[in-house]
């Protein structure tokens, strides 16, 4: 495949971009995230970018759509709150599996 199918294999899909703190050492949660979106949203969207930053930034995009941001948020997302937000903007209908089980209400007395 030469460099210019590449780039027509995905067109019209989302992007998704992790805006990471590269001062906070933040790359390698930033790669696990990317990886585990592009494996869950394979043929759903176009790209993911990393794109580090400093000042302990921390947001992720969909296309201009900010769905996680570390200082509105606070923290971190969980892998599965961010694949829910992912889904519910590129692919909708698309069931994430266990990602979308409730969890059983605590009957600890």
């Amino acid at each position: 495949m030469s460099a210019n199918e590449c780039d027509q294999v995905s067109p019209g899909r989302p992007a998704v971009r992790i805006h990471y703190c590269d001062q906070c050492g933040w790359m390698l949660r930033a790669a696990w995230m990317a990886q585990e979106l592009l494996t869950t949203f394979r043929g759903h969207i176009g790209s993911v970018t990393l794109q580090p930053g400093t000042g302990g930034v921390f947001e992720v995009r969909v296309d201009d759509f900010l769905i996680w941001s570390r200082a509105r948020d606070g923290g971190f997302p969980e892998i599965t709150l961010l694949k829910q937000r992912v889904r519910d903007i590129v692919a909708p209908d698309m069931p994430l599996g266990h990602a979308d089980r409730k969890k059983p209400p605590d009957t600890r007395g």
